[in-house]
């Protein structure tokens, strides 16, 4: 039972998925439009209808012999009477008998009726027969035996209008039947060539017609003449009856609608087991991102679906990442602003703590010195504003710029001369070298101006820790799908301790310099701007030669950029 009440409750929620009504309405839709067409363009009823032709005409021909053979009145010929010969006076001719005489048609009714009773009775066929003229003769609805009553339908006085089930009906059997089909009219006695196929006949030519009645049911009728001795004597017509050919189509189709029943019933469940598959998942994606978006605060674990191969589990992956790369953006904002906040409280405090002494400071002596203070605490707090408008403007400008090849050996040649030109930092020297030939190009997917950035951070770096007058060396060569970018000092090194504290926020470790002339985002700001480009980028120690206890130096640092390459 509650194995049955799961399963209730999951088709319950699936009815009502839109995902869902879709992709089951449009199964439906196709099948019910592969039924529809068969049925309306069935074979089964087009070849039913030809057989059935070719059984009339058949059987018309037989029935036309046996009337030919048997039912017609030799008018031309004379019959002799052996005891009217003798009877004959001189003068006198002999001539046809008198009851022969009032014979005027071709085809006699009286025994013509028992042949056309005997072969019709058999079958669910009418027959009529009409004279040279195209009048009707015979009608094997009006035939009767001996003491039989003779029987004729009249309508009904007051006829009821069929109701709408009815109307409904007939119209579909209409429309399913009628195609091209022209209308079934009964005709008058004396109207046969009103019909084609009788008026073909009496020219010697058999002939068939297909038609539909009001009623929507096909009608077969063929026509073939009667003939002796080559002469046209009359036409023979033979049709089906209203429901004959109908009700074997309408079996038919029975058997097609209940195979569609079938394959609606698995198309059913086929497509409740595909929209599982899909609306399921979606709809669990989709309350997760709701919680997500309710729950900034805490992690929400998206639903892992990426071992399924397809769509779904391509979205999965990409609503995984991009919610971890919310969730690490939001926390490394909160970093930041935790940062920022806790850097700019000490010159502000510094500075409230100079302003509020300036007052009670009583020789000029001291008053300079807060002064210097204040302005210091100034010049720092405006660096820190500046840089941190500049780290948090950074993610906004590389999304929205676009990414261009950047030349790197223009860059690093430019870079260099300026800063050869400029010689801040100790005035120390900048060379740089590219290994690999002269055509080899060191081009990267980037944004110029970002990556001058980094180059210009790592060679001021490099130029304020090397000592007087001494160099700071580039080289650039190609690995494989990257290019590398090694920045060598002279300098004292970094400590093994800070190697990877260095890329921190507001991390600084200056012991030469005196305390907030960095504001320590300069690596930081390196870092991020080298990661968006797809790169990456370390500090080591490079080592000198050993000293006099045998000890490995340091012979200054080495920052390396990697970048991938175009």
């Amino acid at each position: 039972m509650r194995w049955l009440r799961r399963a209730g409750q999951f088709f319950f929620a699936l009815s009502f998925s839109s995902l869902t009504r879709r992709i089951v309405s449009l199964n439906l839709a196709g099948l019910i439009a592969l039924v529809a067409s068969i049925l309306y363009l069935s074979q089964f009823r087009a070849g039913l209808i030809d057989a059935r032709a070719q059984s009339l005409l058949v059987q018309a021909e037989i029935i036309a012999g046996a009337i030919a053979a048997s039912a017609t009145v030799e008018t031309n010929a004379i019959t002799i009477d052996p005891d009217r010969l003798l009877d004959l006076k001189p003068g006198e001719s002999y001539g046809p008998a008198d009851e022969y005489a009032v014979l005027d048609f071709p085809i006699n009714p009286e025994r013509v009726a028992p042949v056309l009773r005997r072969l019709i009775s058999p079958t669910k066929t009418r027959a009529r027969i009409y004279d040279r003229d195209g009048v009707l003769i015979l009608d094997s609805r009006s035939l009767y035996g001996r003491g039989d009553v003779l029987r004729f339908e009249l309508p009904p006085p007051a006829q009821e209008k069929p109701g709408f089930v009815e109307k409904a009906t007939i119209a579909i059997r209409t429309w399913l039947n009628r195609g091209d089909l022209p209308l079934y009219r009964e005709l008058g006695p004396e109207n046969g060539n009103g019909y084609q196929e009788v008026a073909q006949s009496l020219k010697g030519q058999k002939s068939s017609m297909v038609r539909i009645n009001d009623r929507g049911e096909v009608i077969v009728s063929v026509a073939v003449p009667v003939q002796r001795f080559r002469a046209v004597h009359g036409a023979l017509m033979l049709s089906t009856q209203g429901d004959d050919i109908d009700q074997m189509v309408t079996a038919e189709r029975l058997a097609i609608l209940k195979v569609f029943g079938v394959a609606a019933a698995v198309m059913l469940v086929l497509s409740l087991l595909l929209a599982s598959t899909i609306a399921g998942p979606v709809r669990r994606l989709a309350d997760s991102a709701e919680r997500v978006r309710r729950r900034i605060r805490t992690r929400v674990e998206i639903p892992d679906f990426t071992k399924r191969r397809d769509e779904i589990g391509h979205l999965s992956g990409a609503l995984r990442d991009m919610t971890d790369a919310l969730y690490n953006r939001i926390e490394a904002i909160e970093r930041f602003a935790a940062d920022v906040s806790h850097e700019l409280k000490n010159p502000l405090t510094s500075l409230r703590s100079a302003v509020e002494t300036l007052p009670l400071a009583k020789t000029a002596n001291s008053r300079s010195r807060l002064l210097a203070v204040i302005e210091h605490d100034v010049k720092r707090l405006d660096r820190l504003i500046s840089d941190i408008s500049d780290a948090s403007r950074l993610d906004a400008e590389l999304q929205r710029q676009d990414v261009a090849p950047v030349d790197l050996r223009r860059l690093l040649t430019t870079l260099t001369l300026v800063a050869n030109e400029t010689r801040l930092g100790n005035n120390a020297a900048v060379d740089v070298r590219f290994d690999g030939a002269d055509h080899d190009t060191f081009s990267v997917p980037g944004h110029d101006s970002r990556l001058g950035q980094v180059i210009s951070n790592l060679l001021m770096n490099a130029q304020s820790f090397s000592r007087q007058g001494g160099r700071v060396g580039i080289v650039c060569r190609r690995r494989k799908t990257e290019i590398e970018i090694v920045i060598d000092d002279d300098g004292p090194g970094i400590g093994e301790d800070a190697l990877e504290k260095i890329f921190e926020r507001f991390y600084t470790d200056r012991p030469h310099q005196g305390f907030g002339q960095n504001s320590g985002l300069g690596l930081s700001i390196s870092k991020q701007i080298v990661e968006a480009h797809g790169g990456r980028i370390w500090a080591e120690n490079r080592a000198g030669p050993a000293d006099a206890d045998g000890e490995a130096t340091v012979a200054g640092a080495r920052f390396i950029v990697r970048l991938p390459a175009t």
